[in-house]
Order: C-alpha cells, then structure tokens, then sequence
C-alpha cells in the first residue's frame, strides 16, 4: 500500500507516547528509588491498606442503582452505539449539504486507507492507539460513503488489533490502559457500525477478541475491598470509556457485557464529579488534548445507548473557555502551565515534538470537541471559539466526528467580540490579553491548588479516590508572558520529575514547592488541606491593565518554615510588569527568584538584564532586594525515559534561567522586579 505524505503521515507520526522526564537537579535520588509506574502501582496499594472505607465499595452500589441499561428499542440493532440506521441516513445527508466541507476535510485523511497498521507487537508508543482510531474513522467512513475500500480499509484494522495478543504494552500496565481503551473503543465502534457488513465467521472472530479484552479489562478495575481509583486522571477514564462503548456495542450479546457497562457508569460517576468545576484542565492543554474526547466519547456512547445525559456540568459549560484563554496569540501554541510539550524546541518549530504536535504544520488541538459542547448547551461562544481555531488552521485528530458534533444552527460568536481576559477561581489561573491577534501581548498567572479547590471537599465524599497529579507541576505564583509573536518567559515543558526550579517563582534554600524531586508527582503524600490554601487573593482585570495578588505559603512544605509567600503581579500596557514578593519564614534562609528564557538572557547591568527573543526584547531591572547574587543558568532537566519508567530518561537543557538569590540568609525578604517589553526595532 502506498504511503502518503503531508498531515495524515504526519499525524500517524505524532502518536508517539507522551513522555515525562526526571529533574537533572534530584537524578541521583531518582538512580535509588522505584519507576514511575512502579511507585504509583505501590501508592495504591498502600492507599488501598489505609483506606477506611467499611462493608461494600463504593462503586458496588454504584453499579446497582445507576443507569446503565440499553434502551428497549435498541435491542439486537445495529449500529445502535452513538446512531442508528436511520440516523446514518440523516448525516449522509449532511455530508453532501451542510457539512460537506467538514466531511470532505476528514475523508482527506482517512488513517486505514493511506498507512498500513504497524505488525504485532506493535508496542512502539502510541501506535496502537492510532489502530483503534483508525477503525472507528474508517468503519465510520464507509457507513457515510458506502465506498468498499472504507470497508476493506477498517477490517485491516481490526485484523491487526485481533493480532496484538496484548493491547498496550507487554512491559507496562498490559492490556489495561491507554492502548487497551483505544482499541475497545476502535473495536466496539467498529463492531457495531459494520455488523451487518460482516461475515458471521468475521463478527464471531471480532466479539471473541473485545470479549477477551474486556474481560481483562473489567477484572482490573472491577471494585475490591480498599480499592482506590484516580478518577480525575487520564489512565482511569480513557481504559473506561473504551470499555463501555465496547459494553453498549455487545450489551445483548455476551451476557458480561451489561456488567462492564455498569462498571463503566459507576466509574464515570466520579470521573464526572471530579472533572475541573471551572473549565480549567489540571494536566496542561496537551493533555486536555489527549484525554478530553474520551470524556465525550463515553458521555455520547451512554446518552445514546441508555437516554442518560452527563453533560449538564460547569467544566463542560465552561471548556470553551480554557481553550481560548489557553492559546498564545496566533494559535500555533498554548501557554504550558503542566505537562505540555518539550520546552523551547515545540514553538521554535523543532524536533520530534513539533511533528507530533503540529502534523505538516497544522497545531493538533481537537478544537471539534468545542462544535459538540456548542450543540448541547446552545452556546454561540463556544461555537465561536471553534471556529476561531478552525480559521487558524488547526486540526483534530477525529475530524469524522465533526459531522454529528457540528450544528450549523449555533450561531457563532466571532472570537473578537468575546472577552480577552478570564480567571478561572477554582484553579486559580487568570489569563489577559491585549487583543485576538497574533501581535497582541498575552499573559497567564497560575497560584492554585494542583486540581483545584474543589477536589478539598470531594476527597472527603469519596474515600476511594486517590490522587495522581504529576501533570500538574510545583509552580504556585508562576507567570508566562508572551508579545510581539515571541514567548518571552515562562515554563519549561513536560518533565518527568517537575521541579520549582523550572518556573518563574521561588525557591527556599534551594527548595521548591510541594514533595518535588522524589518522581512525577510533586504533590504525592502532601495534605491536600495544605495544597488547598494556594489561592490568588486579590484579581482586578481592565481592558488594558491588571493587579493579581497570590498567595502561596502553604505550596512550600512545613519543615521549611514559610510563614508569607504573596506575589503581587501588576501590568499595564503603558509600563509593562512589576513583580512584588514578600516572603518570611521562622529562621533564616537564602531566598531565589527564577527568570526564565527559552533563548537568550543577557546582563546589563548590575541590576539590569534583558532576555532576546528572536529581537523581540524582555527588559529586566531588579529593584529589589539592594544586594543580591545573581546567576545566568542553564535550566536543566531530564529528558523523556520508557513508558513505565518516565523518570528515567537523558539530561536535557531547556533554555536559561535569571536566577537572583539574597546575599545572605534571613528571616524575611522582599524581591521587586519591572519587566518591559520592547518590540522589534
């Protein structure tokens, strides 16, 4: 078969794993303690030992009382998943009216058409999700166009994941996670859009292996005595998702299937309720990428096969929001609180990521999830936003979906008449800009709790909920500033083990935010009653200024005795920023601010320095503390290790860093810096 070029073969590219990286400052301390994947496996465990809960679990009930049951009607149909029959015949119709350029966008890029699936073993990351895509697309396409190449094209697909003896990898959490979800979603969708279009030797060969993998599947997370779940995290909801839309798809046919669905839907209870409560996504926007459509997969998958609607909650009201606020003027990529790409090197056009991330140039954003919360809620600003980022050219990794999520009857709010600046107070993260374009000055302020504050009174309610927030990195009183087409300063990308260190904020003799450096989560084993006292204090946000005020003394751990850390964050386009910190603690100690730069910092002077960013200029003048050491850095950290062991990879330099440390150590310190931008001369 032959291979194309361009954004399909880019985009089969860009399935590479997400990968972590370990801190260069704590490699030593990581050489002697256990795997990424390994600590969390023994984290649960102990939780599980610890947990309080008495008699049944939780979800037991759960699966009892919600509902999960196929409606009547839909009983030995299909398709009967996400359509029926008759409503195929509906978006055919679309397809050559309404939606024709939308549908003719995802007929270019048909996976199973234009790349042969990888053979087995097929454990080269992420390629065996890109499989169980590559089904649903092409099974989809032919339903639409009744063309048998869609047909032969999706069978091939399925054919190989049949041939996969295990889903995801042999070496890693085999069978029960992201790949695996992937696949059961490719399969269930597949299955049930193709069933009469099957052979019944093809049907039975099919349901034999989701029956297989669904039963893996099942047993994994099936509720036990103890256990707990990370329900607000990825590698929960994306292998329950799969699961239940295989469930629906074999509900009246494999007499386990009503009873993954009733775990799917007890799981999705609190996937539901622990979801972000102001739109805000915890694990950074390359995550909401990767993670948020199996949110709505699962949610359409239930509500069509049961009649149960999920989405009437804030976070999906709110989405759209986050997804504006969190493009960097242009939209060619993101401000990257969290884990979000490789540092410097993903908006300088280079490297793996960049492939990955914008196939043949085109930013991935799946910007379509927007169209089906446009539709459901009536809401014109989503629908706004989306077609926003479709004018800027992004792309969605299931353009197909665009025919049943688009409702040309939305009526769009252009994105220039929406508001430039919004503060998201459960997560505590305000984003400003000048303007809609590419040139405007853009900036973000981020000082909250790692998944909000609302988590603080959830894991009270639910006892067999157990956090996993590594994506969300120790970076309490950080900002990014972005201007004149340039990120001037900011974050540094995904690391395997975040450290404070990588962020515009402080550190304490050395010392960052949070249980930093003893692997991926910062956060693992700190109270989250501690974690739930980071909060901005004071938000004022004008057309052309702003004043934020953050309080993070509780992000730092007791032992280091921090009795005030606020942030005042003020700007206006006249002057530029000023940077105010006061910190105390109970003894003396050294006090660092971070600067960082994803090229050049220079210095001026002895209280002056200036960041370069392709001539776009950062103009630094310390005010404060009088005497202070100053130090130009490289800003290290380790690059990306194997899936299970994302803690483990190279050291890597992501740029530079401003570090200004107190000349001696004391109990209080106060730290003033301006910042002005100077566009190209």
């Amino acid at each position: 078969m032959k291979l194309i070029s361009g954004h399909r073969r880019a985009l089969f590219r860009s399935t590479l794993f997400l990968l972590v990286a370990t801190s260069t400052f704590f490699a030593p301390l990581a050489r002697l303690t256990l795997a990424q994947d390994a600590r969390e496996a023994q984290s649960e465990r102990e939780s599980s030992k610890s947990n309080k809960m008495k008699g049944s679990h939780p979800l037991t009930q759960l699966m009892t009382t919600l509902n999960s049951t196929l409606r009547p009607e839909l009983r030995g149909q299909h398709p009967r998943v996400h359509v029926t029959e008759s409503e195929l015949q509906t978006l055919r119709q679309r397809a050559r009216t309404t939606h024709r350029e939308l549908w003719q966008l995802a007929l270019q890029n048909i996976r199973a058409l234009n790349v042969q699936p990888p053979p087995p073993p097929a454990e080269e990351r992420r390629a065996q999700n890109e499989v169980g895509i590559g089904i649903a697309e092409s099974a989809f396409a032919y339903k639409i166009e009744g063309d048998k190449k869609y047909l032969e094209a999706a069978k091939r697909y399925m054919d190989a994941a049949v041939s996969y003896d295990t889903w995801g990898y042999s070496y890693n959490r085999p069978n029960t996670d992201l790949a695996a979800g992937h696949l059961l979603y490719g399969m269930g969708v597949g299955y049930d859009l193709l069933y009469h279009d099957l052979t019944e030797a093809e049907r039975a060969r099919y349901r034999e292996k989701i029956v297989r993998q669904a039963k893996l599947m099942f047993d994994y997370f099936k509720p036990k005595p103890g256990k707990t779940y990370s329900y607000s995290q990825n590698h929960t909801f994306i292998p329950i998702s799969g699961l239940a839309v295989a469930a629906y798809a074999l509900y009246d046919e494999v007499k386990e299937a009503p009873e993954w669905a009733a775990l799917s839907r007890a799981i999705f209870d609190r996937v539901l309720a622990t979801y972000s409560a102001d739109g805000y996504y915890y694990e950074g926007f390359e995550y909401w990428i990767f993670s948020t459509p199996w949110l709505i997969h699962y949610m359409d998958a239930h509500a069509h096969s049961t009649g149960e609607d999920l989405y009437d909650r804030p976070g999906f009201q709110l989405m759209y929001k986050y997804v504006a606020h969190a493009q960097l003027p242009g939209g060619d990529n993101v401000f990257d609180f969290g884990d979000v790409y490789a540092g410097p090197e993903t908006p300088a056009h280079k490297g793996e990521d960049y492939e990955r991330t914008h196939p043949s140039g085109h930013y991935s954003t799946n910007y379509n999830i927007l169209y089906r919360l446009a539709s459901r809620f009536r809401s014109g600003e989503a629908q706004g936003v989306a077609s926003w980022l479709k004018g800027l050219g992004q792309v969605n990794a299931e353009e197909f979906w665009s025919l049943l999520w688009y409702d040309p009857a939305v009526k769009a709010v252009p994105i220039e008449k929406q508001e430039r600046r919004h503060y998201f107070p459960d997560h505590e993260v305000v984003y400003w800009r000048s303007g809609w374009g590419k040139d405007a000055t853009a900036f973000a302020f981020k000082c909250g709790p790692p998944e909000g504050h609302h988590a603080a009174e959830l894991l009270k309610q639910f006892t067999d909920w157990r956090l996993s927030s590594g994506h969300a990195h120790p970076d309490a009183n950080s900002f990014i500033i972005y201007a004149h087409g340039q990120y001037l300063t900011g974050d540094s990308g995904y690391a395997g083990v975040p450290l404070t260190a990588h962020h515009n904020t402080i550190l304490i003799d050395g010392h960052g935010q949070g249980l930093e450096g003893k692997g991926h989560d910062a956060f693992g084993g700190v109270p989250y009653e501690q974690l739930d006292k980071i909060r901005i204090v004071e938000v004022k946000l004008t057309r052309d200024s702003a004043t934020l005020r953050g309080d993070a003394t509780s992000a730092y751990q007791p032992e280091l005795g921090v009795v005030r850390f606020t942030r005042e964050f003020r700007f206006d386009l006249k002057s530029g920023f000023t940077i105010s910190d006061d910190i105390q603690t109970t003894r003396p100690r050294t006090f660092t601010a971070l600067l960082h730069s994803d090229d050049r910092v220079a210095q001026v002077s002895a209280n002056q320095f200036e960041i370069d960013a392709a001539g776009v200029k950062l103009k630094i003048n310390l005010s404060a503390p009088a005497q202070a050491r100053t130090l130009i850095e490289p800003n290290d950290l380790t690059a990306p290790g194997p899936p299970g062991s994302v803690d483990k990879g190279e050291k890597e330099v992501r740029g530079l860093r401003l570090a200004v440390t107190t000349s001696q150590p004391a109990t209080s310190a106060r730290f003033v810096m301006t910042l002005k931008v100077e566009g190209k001369s």
